[in-house]
């Protein structure tokens, strides 16, 4: 901060004019303290910088230094100077040197033990804390951070760091053992060696969050088949100790939560929910950026100490090693070419996880449905064949098939089911499973023994039943798996991200064909006619039309050339272009949008709880109904059909049998999800990103849509109409004005600053700029305090010289020195071309429309007017408090109103946070900057229109799915109780009903990818 203070001095004293006087006339009020006029000696030699921009960094600076915490152990791991350590370079082969070849680290976070020196100055020589350093630099280290959510100051977890003054300390919450290796001589700083209990190789540190005791992990899982899987799974991991914020999908086959490290480690974690239910886990990677490499291309042994931006080593399941970087400190090709003195090998490339996974149960599930059918086929030919009477033989052979399908087939079944009796007291579909076909293969083992003992019973035995029964419950199983994976493999978006790139090498003639994991920043790719571009970029040459609907959901080609950006995904025209990298292919816009995708995917709207609830009480109920059969055609074949107690038995048992088999929770349990995820992928498609389910359910129920204006209804695109200067001070105001606005996001900022760049003007050095939501900017010059921004906010609203501006339907800009008016500014928007029809539209479904908007009255109001929208509707000046305050005050004002804000992100986050659903208008590769409900990826207002209508038709998916699931169980169970007294359903082909209730479910839901949406 003193750095940045010193180089401000020296800018301002070489510039012309900064520390004399002004033409204008305006009396520099810190000239006492300004750097040109203190003694040039001491400003220069001693580098001490003036007091003004000591604090105008201060001010700047300091906010983010205390939300970061201590950041001495990330500087030093990643080569960098820290407060503590000046200049001490070459002490980063210290910190490397504890990183080991496998060292684990997670996501973001980089851990204290790769600066295992051991405190914020552990590789400073002994008199290193002897040396003041900056005043500020015990708030650096390990002093209190700030909440960002509340901004009151609170004690960071550590917080201790060296007992000097560079790194004093402030308070200590944390259990900190002070030990003889201290970092300084003589014990002067402190080594943390317990931090709660943790040990210190599982706390990490984060370089936003500060300290944190735990890590984020993502399993796949491999083996779940119903909705009890889920449950047990949920169940499973809530009983961990240690682990919070469980989400599962069984759709997705995966599962995320927190591990507390001080509790539980995560590999631990993953073998004792490996153990409880059977499943089997694989952690998905979370860093970044990662390179699989061929263990078998590493001819020399990987040194300990990891070359710079080389942040661990870690060997996979399959034998090779994972090399997790920092690229923007190394570069793939770098690593893999010259980073270890020999050329490395990239492993193949990893498909989408989830569907890889998907593909390997499948695969599984479709082997084991082969082998049972192969075996069951001969018992079926030997109970079913006219062939000659050797009932002993056949029976032998049927029984040794049949053992074999109980076992090796049938077997996974009732492990699953014990353990889930067991660890996750769940009684699920696997033991209705175990219980008909143990019945069957039971009462035949029975049977055949009374065949062998000469006292045979008169039904014999049916080992064809047991065996069919297993066969077509696999054939379920591998159908539906199979019907799951299909559907979301026709909804996946990472399947857009192309495997090669044609790298553009030296002066731009030649060209290579490259894996897109060995992309590194700085690089040209060249997208030919008609190919996918690659990763996102900034087109540097060529010119042609892209088509870009896979991504943003736009029809229309768009135009590219030189400094348009390219979005990956997009498909080219047919002009050629050379476009320089921007992100890389693991964190490029098809990442971002896949990512949002899938956590909406995981999350679970309210009707889901409902849909858990029935099937939780689904096979209790289920094996009542059962016993309940049984004992009904026991007494009806003894009382009414006067067979014998035995025959009626066997008769009840065979009843019994087929209703444990014939009722399915599946197709409940998937009625939910299963929309959900196709909903996800067609939104996606159309432009439209969910980053919750809850949005796609309340979405139907919207009562009032409240929109921003400037950037939202109208384009943003602001262009300067007229301008007038008081006092003649045109040319003196311009510089000063471009100063302040440069760089400021908001759209009347921008307009602004293009108008004066484009009329030649240079900006004048401005300090303290602050951008204020819903009011201007503010900033001083000459320690002169200067305002750009609303007519309210700059306190001009009633003088004349605003009268004709606040009155027409402009925006108007008021520029202010020591809150005197120097200029005002009054710019014109357009509407956007689908604004009228979108209100139009809303208005005709009942929808009520408001207007939100900090611009002036005249401007908004004439909005309203062209829109056909109310006055008392339209508000104007408007801070993000008053947005707020609008929308609680229409979510207030009906119990049952839903209330939905449009904004496009500029001084929309407490309105975006404040609506029941907030959506975000994004453009191309923003998608990632809100924390809105709902992201549109092309500015286009018809995104709301297909939000509402996606959540309609998807809801009455739904409700078909709940209605069909209940029908089919309500007729499939009275059908194998024999209700139906003249037809019935045969033990043996019961297996058949899963198929029959869960593909219509998974049928309906993936007909939604055809369904029209009016917009």
């Amino acid at each position: 901060m003193v750095r940045i203070a010193i180089r401000e001095c020296e800018d301002s004293c070489s510039s012309d004019g900064d520390c004399a006087s002004t033409s204008s006339g305006y009396k520099d009020s810190d000239k006492e303290d300004d750097c040109c006029a203190k003694a040039a000696q001491s400003a220069k030699t001693k580098k001490r910088p003036c007091q003004r921009h000591i604090q105008s960094a201060k001010s700047r600076f300091q906010p983010t230094l205390d939300a970061l915490g201590c950041i001495c152990r990330a500087l030093f791991a990643l080569n960098l100077e820290s407060c503590c350590v000046k200049g001490q370079n070459t002490q980063r082969e210290s910190c490397r040197s504890s990183a080991g070849i496998n060292s684990p680290r997670p996501s973001s976070a980089i851990s204290i033990e790769h600066a295992k020196g051991d405190g914020c100055c552990s590789f400073a020589s002994p008199d290193t804390c002897k040396e003041p350093v900056e005043p500020d630099c015990k708030r650096g280290c390990f002093g209190p951070a700030k909440d960002s959510s509340d901004g009151k100051s609170k004690p960071s977890i550590l917080s201790t760091s060296c007992a000097k003054k560079c790194c004093s300390e402030t308070s200590k919450p944390a259990k900190i053992v002070a030990t003889s290796d201290s970092c300084c001589s003589g014990g002067s700083c402190l080594k943390e060696k317990e931090i709660s209990g943790a040990a210190a190789s599982e706390v990490h540190l984060d370089l936003e969050k500060g300290f944190l005791g735990g890590e984020h992990v993502v399993l796949s899982i491999q083996g779940m088949t119903c909705t009890g899987c889920e449950t047990k799974l949920e169940r499973t991991l809530a009983n961990i100790s240690g682990i919070s914020k469980v989400k599962t999908s069984l759709v997705l086959s995966r599962a995320e939560f927190d591990v507390n490290m001080a509790q539980i480690s995560i590999d631990e974690a993953v073998v004792r929910l490996q153990k409880a239910t059977g499943f089997q886990c694989q952690k998905l990677s979370q860093v970044g950026h990662e390179l699989k490499i061929l263990s078998s291309s590493v001819s020399e042994k990987l040194p300990e100490q990891l070359p710079l931006g080389i942040l661990s080593i870690n060997s996979t399941t399959d034998a090779n090693l994972r090399i997790a970087y920092d690229p923007q400190v190394i570069g793939a090709r770098d690593i893999v070419e010259k980073a270890f003195n020999q050329q490395l090998k990239l492993a193949p490339n990893d498909p989408d996880p989830l569907i890889s996974t998907s593909n390997k149960h499948v695969w599984q599930v479709g082997l084991a449905t082969l082998m049972s059918a192969c075996l069951t086929v001969p018992v079926l030919v030997l109970a079913w064949a006219p062939l000659p009477a050797r009932e002993i033989i056949y029976g032998s052979v049927s029984l040794v098939l049949a053992t074999i399908i109980q076992i090796f087939i049938a077997g996974p079944f009732y492990v699953a089911a014990l353990k889930s009796l067991i660890f996750a007291r769940v009684i699920e579909m696997d033991l209705l499973i175990v219980l008909s076909t143990s019945a069957a293969y039971s009462f035949s083992v029975v049977a055949f023994a009374l065949l062998v003992a000469g006292k045979p019973l008169s039904t014999g035995e049916f080992f064809e039943t047991s065996t069919l029964l297993v066969t077509l419950i696999m054939s379920g199983r591998f159908i539906t798996a199979l019907a799951r994976q299909k559907a979301i493999e026709s909804i996946s978006i990472r399947s857009l991200q192309q495997s090669t790139a044609m790298l553009v090498e030296g002066d731009g003639t030649g060209t290579r064909d490259i894996d897109v994991r060995l992309l590194q920043y700085g690089d040209i790719f060249r997208v030919m006619p008609e190919a996918k571009v690659v990763t996102d970029g900034t087109v540097i040459s060529g010119d042609s039309e892209i088509d870009e609907s896979m991504i943003t959901g736009e029809s229309s080609l768009v135009t590219k050339r030189k400094g348009s950006p390219a979005i990956a995904g997009s498909v080219n025209g047919l002009g050629t272009l050379d476009v320089r990298l921007t992100r890389l292919c693991d964190d490029n816009t098809i990442s971002t949008i896949a990512n949002m995708v899938d956590e909406a995917k995981l999350s679970k709207p309210k009707m889901q709880e409902i849909a858990d609830r029935i099937a939780g009480y689904f096979v209790p109920v289920v094996i009542v109904i059962t016993i309940i059969t049984c004992v009904v055609w026991i007494a009806v074949g003894i009382a009414i059909q006067k067979k014998s107690s035995s025959d009626a038995a066997i008769q009840a048992v065979t009843y019994a049998i087929a209703v444990l088999i014939i009722s399915c929770p599946c197709a409940i349990g998937l009625a939910v999800p299963m929309v959900i995820v196709i909903a996800g992928g067609v939104a996606a498609d159309k432009g439209v990103i969910f980053k919750s389910a809850d949005t796609i359910e309340a979405a139907k129920n919207v009562t009032h849509v409240v929109f921003d204006k400037t950037g939202t209804l109208t384009m943003g695109h602001l262009s300067v109409e007229e301008t007038r200067y008081v006092d003649g001070l045109m040319e003196d105001i311009k510089p000063i004005l471009l100063g302040l606005v440069t760089g400021i996001k908001h759209p009347v900022s921008q307009a602004v600053a293009e108008h004066l760049q484009s009329l030649g003007v240079s900006p004048a050095p401005v300090l303290d700029i602050q951008s204020l939501p819903g009011k201007g900017v503010l900033g001083k010059w000459n320690g002169n305090e200067i305002r750009a921004g609303n007519a309210s906010w700059t306190q001009t609203t009633s003088l004349p010289e605003l009268e004709q501006f606040v009155t027409s339907d402009s925006t108007v800009l008021c520029f202010t020195v020591n809150k005197t008016l120097q200029a005002v500014y009054a710019l014109r928007d357009t509407l956007r071309p689908e604004a009228a029809h979108v209100v139009l539209t809303l208005r005709a479904k009942g929808v009520s429309v408001s207007i939100v908007s900090g611009d002036e009255t005249g401007a908004v109001q004439k909005t309203a007017e062209s829109l056909g929208i109310r006055p008392s509707n339209a508000l104007s000046r408007c801070s993000p408090a008053d947005k707020q305050a609008h929308i609680q005050t229409l979510k207030t004002s009906s119990a049952n109103s839903t209330i939905l804000f449009l904004g496009d992100g500029t001084n929309d986050a407490i309105a975006l946070a404040s609506a029941d659903i907030g959506v975000h208008m994004s453009e191309g590769t923003d998608v990632a900057r809100s924390a809105a409900d709902v992201v549109l990826t092309h500015a286009d207002l018809r995104g709301v229109l297909v939000l509402m209508a996606l959540s309609r038709k998807a809801l009455r998916r739904i409700m078909f799915n709940f209605a069909w699931s209940f029908a089919y169980n309500l007729f499939a169970i009275l059908l194998a109780a024999g209700a139906f007294v003249n037809f019935r359903v045969p033990p043996a082909f019961a297996g058949v009903g899963e198929i029959v209730s869960v593909l219509p479910v998974i049928a309906i839901a993936v007909g939604l990818r055809w369904a029209k949406f009016s917009a």
